[in-house]
């Protein structure tokens, strides 16, 4: 698990903390990650990538894993040159599934008392889009982590699944409920009681995955497509994914409601006029996140 300065200052609270510290904290926390690697790609370096990083145990989720993954995700939401995030693992797994290992010996009580995997939905709630780089085995909580980001890239090798069923138990970090909502109800019904995997192609076809690279390119193609996205207005780009999200979450009638007042207020922002501006004068325009 990282360790961070905050941590060494025990109570003290982090509003109090001078401004120098707080990023010496997080370059201190970034360079002492132990299961997880961080660094900024693409050509203005605007691209956070992140590779789980414990080969040995096919990056199984262990919790330690998760709670550097959280730090890191929450570290780039704060990053102001960062306008995407890229998680990926090795070749051969993305996250071959939650360790098992630790959960063995877990009972209801203690799960229910400390709340097992919520922090894993850290991820999720990252206001920056995230992109899942997935090659090699996605299974379990590895399948569920990619769900958890906002766009599935896969390399024409990956393999997806949960697998739970088999040894005694359903998924946990939101396995049955977002396989629902992106492929329908069949579809998740038959991955989650047979615990099978699938194909990236499989994946591809079933709407789970947007596009499928060669394994060698696939995170190449996922830098593209973060930077692609961080060259628009940050707002914009804040208020169009959670305007997304809402359609999985209400009725269309209120999906509909949020988007129209979301595109509204978007009227409020330097931003929309500088793009709306920079369309009818025919440049490239120059937002400033406002």
């Amino acid at each position: 698990m990282a360790f961070t300065v905050t941590r060494l200052l025990g109570n003290v609270s982090r509003s109090k903390l001078p401004s120098s510290v707080g990023i010496f904290s997080r370059q201190f926390c970034a360079a002492n990650y132990q299961h997880i690697k961080t660094e900024k790609k693409g050509a203005k370096q605007n691209v956070a990538l992140i590779t789980l990083n414990r080969p040995k145990a096919l990056n199984a989720l262990c919790d330690a894993l998760m709670t550097e993954l959280g730090e890191a995700v929450s570290t780039f939401e704060r990053d102001l040159n960062i306008g995407a995030i890229v998680i990926t693992g090795s070749e051969k797994a993305f996250a071959a599934g939650a360790d098992i290992k630790e959960m063995l010996n877990q009972t209801y009580s203690n799960n229910v008392k400390y709340s097992l995997l919520e922090h894993w939905s850290n991820v999720a709630k990252c206001k920056k889009p995230i992109i899942a780089a997935v090659n090699g085995y996605a299974l379990g909580g590895g399948c569920e982590l990619a769900m958890m980001c906002d766009i599935i890239y896969a390399g024409e090798k990956a393999r997806f699944g949960q697998p739970e069923i088999i040894i005694g138990t359903i998924p946990g970090a939101g396995g049955t409920q977002r396989i629902a909502r992106s492929c329908g109800k069949s579809k998740a019904m038959e991955i989650c009681l047979t615990g099978d995997q699938f194909t990236a192609q499989e994946a591809e076809k079933m709407g789970l995955v947007s596009k499928v690279f060669p394994t060698d390119k696939l995170v190449e193609e996922a830098v593209k497509l973060g930077e692609k996205i961080a060259s628009h207005s940050p707002l914009m780009i804040q208020l169009c994914k959670e305007s997304v999200n809402v359609a999985f979450e209400t009725s269309l009638q209120e999906g509909l409601r949020f988007e129209k007042r979301a595109f509204y207020g978007t009227f409020a922002t330097d931003d929309r006029k500088e793009g709306m501006t920079a369309f009818v004068e025919k440049r490239a325009p120059n937002f400033k996140n406002n």
